[in-house]
């Protein structure tokens, strides 16, 4: 069984920056960042798969850059930060596509489909 490890929250100004850090046990295919604000359903933020090819969602593309600098480590890098963004920020991995579908790493963001998921870390971002 993978663990994921989260690491990097924080409480930031708007306009600030942050790092988000995930540390897996073991290689996974695949891994993204996913974040729930209270009262709010989880939202898919950005993956990335072992190939390079990343998918982020609308609300944070030219803020936020997903990478890797190697199979196990992850990062999100958050600029420009905006109190929306306040939110706890979990990461999530997982094997290789079983399908078509799971194949685009898109897709898996916007259906969650990850088989492991860590505690998650706070960001909070303040006005």
């Amino acid at each position: 069984q993978v663990h994921l490890v989260e690491s990097g929250g924080g409480s930031v100004q708007a306009g600030g920056s942050l790092r988000l850090s995930c540390t897996a046990s073991e290689y996974t295919y695949c891994m993204a960042w996913f974040r729930q604000a209270p009262g709010k359903g989880r939202e898919g933020v950005a993956a990335i798969d072992s190939f390079g090819r990343a998918s982020y969602a609308d609300s944070v593309k030219g803020r936020f850059n997903i990478s890797q600098d190697n199979p196990k480590t992850l990062y999100l890098q958050m600029n420009s930060l905006k109190p929306e963004d306040t939110a706890m920020y979990s990461c999530a991995a997982d094997g290789p596509p079983t399908s078509a579908q799971s194949a685009r790493i898109s897709n898996r963001l916007k259906t969650a489909n990850f088989g492991v998921w860590g505690q998650g870390t706070q960001v909070t971002v303040s006005s």
